[in-house]
């Protein structure tokens, strides 16, 4: 993997481009810095959830999801290079039929709402859709391997589910939408 930085402010990204870790220049606004840059967010925004109280299993699985968010921003980094591997995907299938597991069966749609901790998680979850979008767009352009979108997918079933976790903390729930159509006995259309 490339060098380590040593200092932060370099002045050379300051014509629009930026350095990956195989020391190539890209434009700031291309597909594969993008989708780093959506990665990088998601990874950020777990941090700001990390600071909630949660149950330990939790906090372990999202600890865990950053060191491998992190992988997947190298791999991004290095075209060509693989981090992420198939491992990590299945490490979230099992988290997500463990948080399943204590859940009730969702019958209605929720809203992104809640508590606090519920509500960033669904920002989480929000931007790892738009991670995934952006790593779709690049793969389009260029040969990407599998665990990342995979991931990325998992990932974002995962935060929904956590959040209805840490809404149901304390005795809480979820929010509920209020559908006009079920209100008026109205089923789903076919």
């Amino acid at each position: 993997m490339g060098k380590r930085l040593t200092q932060i402010a370099t002045r050379t990204g300051d014509a629009g481009t930026t350095g990956l870790g195989d020391n190539t220049r890209v434009s700031k606004n291309s597909l594969r810095v993008q989708a780093m840059g959506d990665v990088d967010e998601l990874n950020s925004h777990i941090g700001v959830l990390l600071c909630e109280p949660m149950p330990d299993d939790v906090r372990s699985s999202l600890v865990e999801i950053q060191h491998q968010l992190f992988n997947l921003g190298g791999e991004l980094s290095i075209p060509g290079y693989e981090l992420l591997k198939a491992e990590a995907v299945l490490a979230l299938d099992e988290a997500l039929a463990s948080f399943n597991a204590r859940l009730p069966k969702l019958e209605e749609f929720i809203l992104p709402a809640g508590t606090r901790a519920a509500s960033q998680a669904h920002v989480c979850r929000t931007v790892a859709r738009r991670a995934e979008r952006a790593l779709v767009a690049l793969g389009n352009e260029e040969a990407i391997k599998d665990a990342p979108r995979q991931y990325l997918n998992r990932l974002s079933d995962l935060m929904f589910v956590v959040a209805r976790v840490l809404n149901r903390m304390d005795g809480g729930d979820d929010v509920y939408w209020r559908s006009e159509r079920m209100r008026q006995g109205g089923g789903s259309e076919g």
